[in-house]
C-alpha cells in the first residue's frame, strides 16, 4: 500500500523467495531536491546515489533528479515489509511501499490409505503441501475429472502447511487411473504430483458361438462356445454347467470351450460358464434352442448374459444381452405350437355360438291366454267382443264349489 506525497510516486512490490525485488522512487516536477530510500528498521539504503548500509544485496539500478530505483536481490521472508521514499524538500515529504514475499510449497507428497484396492472400497488419499506463504489451495482430480476434497491448515511461524483429504470409492474402471494433486499458489505453476490406483476386481465373463456362426442351430449338426474371462487378478478357475439340469453325456468340455457335436432337443436349455478368481465370481449364459432340421426361419439371437453374484451388479450391457436372450427364446418356438393355439380357439368360438343358437330357439314362440276365449270363431269385431265376454261369464258359471 502506498501513502500520499505531493510529488512522490512508488508502487507495491510482490516478489517470490529467492527472487530479485526491485523498489523505484519516482518525483513528479523535480526541483532537485535529494531523494533517499530507508529500509523497515528506517535505515538509509541510499542517499542520492550513496549506499550507507553495508548489504550488498542492494544494487543501484538508476539514479537521476527525477528516480532512485534500487534492486534487492536473493529476497527472503525477513525482507518483507515496509521501504520508505523521502524527499528533502520543506516540508519533507516520504512515502512508502511494501514488500511481499510469496514462499511456494518445499514439498508436496500424496498418502494413499490401501495400495491396492477391492472395486466397491472407499478409500483415503491425503495429499500435503508444506511450508509455504501464503497458504496453497490444493485441487483433486481422477483422470480429467475434477474432485473435492477436504483441506486443513496449519500455520508454524509465518508458514503454512495445508492437508487435504480424498475419499474416493473406487471401482474397476479405475485401475491404472492416475489420481492427481494439483497445487493453486502465486508463487508457482503446475505443481502436482499423482499416484496411480490398482484395483482388483471380479472376472468378466462373455460366451462367444464359435459355430454355427451364422444360422440356426439345428439338429443333428455340432454346437461351438468359446468363455472368454478376464479379471485383477487373472481368473484361475473356469468351468461350464447346465442350469437347472445335468449336464448331457455326450457335451465335450475343454476348458473354456466347450462342444455339442450332435445336437438334439434333448439338449435345449441354459449353459452357464463360471471364472473365479480373489475376488470373487461371475457367470455368463448361454440359451439354446434346437429347431428341426426344416427349419427355415431366421434365427433369433441366442442370449448371452453376464450374471455376477447379485442382480444389481449387471451393468446396463448384460442387462440387454438377458433382454435379447429372452426374446430371442420366445421367437423361438415352433409354428406347430402356434396353429395348435389358434385352433382350439376357433373351437370354443364355434362352441359357443351353437350353445347361444340353441338357447334362443327354445325361447322363441306364441304366447296364448284365455281372457279372448271364443273371440277367435267370431264373424266381425263386435261379435268378437261379446264372445269373449261370454266367455268370461261362462267360466264364472262353471265354478263348482265342493263342501
Amino acid at each position: 500500500m502506498s501513502g500520499v506525497g505531493q510529488n512522490l510516486v512508488t508502487e507495491d512490490v510482490t516478489v517470490v523467495e529467492g527472487d530479485v525485488a526491485t523498489i523505484s522512487c519516482r518525483v513528479k516536477n523535480s526541483d532537485d531536491s535529494v531523494i533517499q530510500l530507508l529500509n523497515p528498521n528506517r535505515q538509509t539504503i541510499y542517499f542520492r546515489d550513496f549506499r550507507p548500509l553495508k548489504d550488498s544485496r542492494f544494487q543501484l539500478v538508476n539514479f537521476s533528479n527525477s528516480e532512485l530505483r534500487v534492486s534487492l536481490t536473493n529476497v527472503s521472508i525477513s525482507d518483507e515489509g515496509r521501504y520508505f521514499c523521502q524527499l528533502y524538500t520543506d516540508p519533507p515529504q516520504e512515502i512508502y511501499t511494501t514488500i511481499t514475499v510469496l514462499v511456494p510449497p518445499r514439498n508436496l507428497v500424496i498418502d494413499i490409505q490401501k495400495e491396492i484396492a477391492v472395486e466397491g472400497e472407499e478409500i483415503e488419499l491425503n495429499c500435503t503441501a508444506m511450508a509455504s506463504r501464503p497458504a496453497t489451495t490444493i485441487r483433486w482430480f481422477k483422470g480429467n475429472k475434477e474432485l473435492t476434497g477436504k483441506s486443513e491448515v496449519e500455520q508454524w511461524s509465518d508458514m503454512y502447511t495445508v492437508t487435504s483429504q480424498l475419499l474416493l470409492k473406487v471401482a474397476r474402471e479405475d485401475d491404472g487411473v492416475p489420481v492427481i494433486c494439483l497445487v493453486d499458489h502465486p508463487a508457482v505453476k503446475d505443481l502436482q504430483t499423482q499416484r496411480y490406483l490398482e484395483v482388483m476386481y471380479k472376472p468378466q465373463v462373455r460366451v462367444s458361438q464359435n459355430y454355427p456362426v451364422q444360422g440356426l442351430t439345428r439338429e443333428g449338426e455340432p454346437l461351438e462356445l468359446t468363455c472368454a474371462a478376464f479379471g485383477k487378478p487373472q481368473p484361475t478357475d473356469m468351468r461350464w454347467l447346465r442350469v437347472d439340469d445335468e449336464m448331457p453325456q455326450h457335451v465335450v468340455v475343454s476348458g473354456s470351450n466347450l462342444l455339442i457335436s450332435n445336437l438334439n432337443k434333448t439338449d435345449n436349455g441354459t449353459y452357464r460358464c463360471e471364472a473365479s478368481n480373489a475376488v470373487g465370481k461371475s457367470h455368463a449364459d448361454y440359451m439354446l434352442f434346437v429347431y428341426d432340421t426344416t427349419a427355415t426361419t431366421e434365427p433369433a439371437a441366442h442370449g448371452f448374459t453376464q450374471l455376477p453374484n447379485s442382480a444389481e451388479e449387471l451393468d446396463a450391457g448384460d442387462r440387454s444381452d438377458s433382454r435379447a436372450g429372452e426374446e430371442g427364446a420366445i421367437r423361438s418356438v415352433d409354428h406347430a405350437v402356434v396353429g395348435g393355439v389358434v385352433a382350439v380357439v376357433v373351437f370354443a368360438m364355434l362352441c359357443l355360438l351353437i350353445i347361444l343358437g340353441r338357447y334362443f330357439a327354445r325361447h322363441k314362440g306364441t304366447y296364448f291366454t284365455h281372457e279372448a276365449k271364443g273371440a277367435d270363431d267370431a264373424a266381425d269385431a263386435d261379435t268378437a267382443i261379446i264372445n269373449a265376454e261370454g266367455g268370461q261369464n261362462n267360466s264364472e258359471e262353471k265354478k263348482e264349489y265342493f263342501i
